[in-house]
């Protein structure tokens, strides 16, 4: 015997929806907004935010991957065309000749320091202004929540 579906309340299904269009219009938005104000794509943003914030501004190409949840594949074919417009390149490792690291060239970083402060207000306009310091904390919790849930692995999950 088969079990009924758990249906959503219709409390439940306006959370869902709300939040579902919520992320769909957001990022779309911010998306838009990182485009025409610094001709970056989210892709591009994320890889230069992600080594602007490690340590020498450089990364394992591996871990950088497995930090945005990206393929090694995927990852590669975007460092390639980044490396093109000079925001990146590779470096090879030297503690381990397999591996491989990825750097943010001066051009990467000038363009990161020019548009990260035009993408924080971007966030700041459409999403973080609109909520009070209350539905902020609140917004938080359940996102870590949700993402600790999803990263858990094994019998845990």
């Amino acid at each position: 015997m088969t079990e009924e579906p758990r249906w959503l309340t219709d409390r439940e299904q306006r959370a869902w929806q709300a939040y579902r269009r919520m992320f769909l219009l957001l990022n779309a938005q911010l998306s838009r907004d990182l485009g025409q104000d610094s001709g970056l794509s989210e892709p591009d943003y994320d890889v230069l935010s992600s080594l602007g914030a490690s340590p020498r501004h450089r990364r394992r190409i591996s871990d950088l991957a497995d930090h945005m949840l990206w393929s090694r594949s995927r990852l590669s074919h975007h460092l390639a065309r980044m490396e093109k417009r000079g925001l990146v390149m590779r470096e090879e490792c030297d503690t381990d000749g397999r591996g491989a690291i990825v750097a943010l060239t001066e051009d990467g970083l000038l363009t990161l320091d020019k548009a990260a402060p035009l993408h924080v207000e971007s966030v700041r306009r459409h999403f973080i202004d609109l909520l009070d310091p209350e539905q902020i904390d609140v917004f938080a919790g359940i996102g870590e929540r949700v993402v600790n849930r999803l990263t858990l692995t094994g019998d845990d999950a």
